[in-house]
């Protein structure tokens, strides 16, 4: 653990290019989960005795004895912390609750507060988890667990590009900027945070603890760290380390005492948003094979079990969060996310987010007049790529076909590719460009995984773990099909939702836990994929849909794919379509 308090105090430029407003906070649906209880907070109740004429001892003396005979805690105090003592024992009668950070091997609990004794406080704290294109935050009950409230917003640094790699390069053409992105991620938090005390009443003040995760360059740049360094050979971090800074020194607005803890990562390209993956999902607890994938721009993946576990990164790119993509977008209401083309009529249905009813239903335009068909997010586009296979709407190399090749009227000449028609009304299609950022996204993700299990001496997993806000609206029929993820039973795959930010909540709610994946991220390894002689095979391979060289031998026992080949299109075809 390394105190970070001095490194992380840096100054920031002006304030950079923020997202629009209309990209602000959103509310989610908080998931019910049980995590153990046992923070690095405590609140503890202690009645003072008054001072009398027959001893000299001081106020804080006669506290630091009750609070020692209570609880057996002697806390430093601070200075600040001290100024206010004596108004407040009075204020309140000599009983009073002590608000004390506990401490470890290197530091001794703190006093951070003292409030009155006479009421029920609430200690909250906060759970951060920063992506490079959402930051997700989960306001938590330090005393329950519970979570009070969760809510998401745009990540302000994708003005500044799309992924990681884009912001690094603005850095290195541009020195010093990457203080501006700081600034820019820091202001988004901050408002994030602002938006879940408000909306749940509570006052910042009680909020007294915060955890945060995100992926190496994330890191550099939340912290105020130039990330140049991680984006060249040997992609080496400030520190790897777990880190608590002072909460006022990342601008999060919470308790002016309260710190940040920051999860340690993994290793090159593998961040601290992998390693509270590993808190939620414990894959070292048993003996099964397991294949995590945490899908989102840079995938963090997992396999092993009690022997072992290796771990790696891809630069999946936002193509499958629906960036990059023609008419691709952030979930949001209006965003098409279900799909499904029927195999005969080739027709092509959808739902959106906000409505229930499928867009073949003639009470879909009702049930949209308020939010409309705004275009397609991460999961409609692997349903979308998935179902055009399985109905033969493209080959297994991702050229889409004409109407007379697929027997699909919603399929029409763009330029010198085909494009499909999904709503017409707003003029929402899917371009087979479209279908080749999917393809080089989910082959770099295949790739990886692919060297981690040659890494591992096998050749099929157990189970599927699918992570990710994204990842948790996923079908693993689809996810096969597209060759997404390796060959495996159905109902092996599993979705678990943002397991990093199930992580970072368990590393709020229990300091234990803290103390687990410092020790648990010495023991992984740390495998380099992109640099590897096999990946560029891999990456060609699984480049067509589902894969040109891997069997996916349980697929084939729910469906078989159509065997097609639209590169065999004469040029003379092609011409009296241009002609029509």
């Amino acid at each position: 653990m390394e105190d970070a308090s001095e490194m992380a105090r840096l100054p920031l430029k002006k304030q950079p290019r923020l997202v629009p407003a209309t990209q602000g906070v959103v509310f989610k649906q908080v998931e019910r989960k049980q995590f153990p209880v046992n923070p690095s907070i405590r609140l503890i109740e202690v009645v003072v005795p008054p001072p009398d004429n027959t001893h000299t001892l001081g106020d804080l003396e006669r506290l630091t004895a009750a609070l020692a005979q209570s609880s057996g805690l002697e806390p430093d105090v601070r200075i600040e912390v001290l100024a206010s003592l004596q108004a407040k024992l009075r204020a309140n009668g000599w009983r009073v609750t002590c608000v004390i950070r506990l401490g470890d091997q290197r530091r001794n609990p703190e006093l951070i507060d003292i409030w009155p004794g006479t009421t029920a406080p609430v200690a909250c704290g906060i759970a951060v988890d920063i992506g490079s294109t959402t930051i997700m935050a989960y306001l938590c009950d330090l005393a329950t667990g519970d979570v009070l409230a969760a809510a998401e917003i745009v990540n302000p640094q994708v003005t500044y590009g799309a992924d990681v790699m884009t912001r690094v390069s603005h850095s290195m053409m541009h020195p010093g900027t990457h203080l501006d992105m700081t600034a820019a991620v820091r202001d988004g938090v901050r408002q994030l945070v602002g938006h879940l005390t408000a909306n749940c009443g509570v006052p910042a003040d009680h909020v007294l603890d915060a955890t945060v995760v995100c992926n190496p360059i994330m890191h550099h740049l939340y912290l105020g760290f130039d990330p140049v360094e991680l984006g060249q050979a040997p992609f080496t971090f400030a520190t790897s380390n777990a880190l608590r800074v002072a909460a006022r020194d990342v601008g999060l607005p919470i308790h002016a005492r309260a710190q940040v803890y920051l999860l340690p990562a993994v290793g090159n390209h593998v961040g601290a948003d992998a390693a509270a993956v590993l808190l939620s999902e414990t894959p070292e607890a048993s003996k099964a094979l397991s294949l995590i994938v945490d899908i989102g721009t840079n995938a963090e993946i997992f396999l092993g079990n009690a022997s072992g576990i290796v771990a790696s990164s891809s630069p999946t790119g936002p193509a499958l969060e629906g960036a990059e993509i023609t008419h691709g977008q952030r979930a949001a209401p209006g965003a098409i996310e279900t799909v499904r083309i029927d195999p005969v009529s080739k027709r092509i249905r959808f739902r959106v987010i906000g409505s229930e009813v499928w867009s073949d239903d003639p009470a879909f335009a009702a049930s949209i007049s308020d939010i409309g068909v705004t275009g397609i997010c991460g999961s409609g586009v692997i349903e979308l790529v998935a179902e055009m296979r399985m109905a033969g709407l493209i080959d297994q190399t991702g050229r889409i076909g004409s109407p007379e090749e697929t027997g699909c009227a919603q399929c029409f000449l763009d330029g010198r590719t085909y494009s499909v028609s999904l709503y017409d009304a707003a003029n929402i299609c899917f371009t087979n460009n479209d279908v080749r950022e999917v393809q080089m996204a989910k082959a770099a993700l295949y790739a990886s995984i692919r060297l981690l299990m040659d890494e591992s001496a096998v050749q099929t997993v157990d189970r599927i773990v699918l992570a990710g806000a994204f990842g948790s609206h996923i079908s693993p029929k689809h996810a096969i099909v597209l060759g997404l993820i390796p060959d495996c039973a159905f109902d092996k795959v599993t979705a678990v939702g943002n397991a990093a930010g199930s992580g970072a909540c368990i590393a709020l709610l229990d300091v234990s836990a803290r103390h687990r994946i410092e020790g648990a991220v010495r023991t992984i390894r740390n495998i380099e994929t992109a640099t590897h002689p096999s990946f560029q095979k891999y990456f060609l391979n699984a480049s067509d849909i589902p894969n040109a060289a891997d069997p996916f031998p349980c697929l084939a026992t729910h469906l078989a794919l159509p065997d097609l080949d639209f590169r065999k299109r004469s040029s003379r075809q092609r011409t009296r379509h241009q002609a029509s």
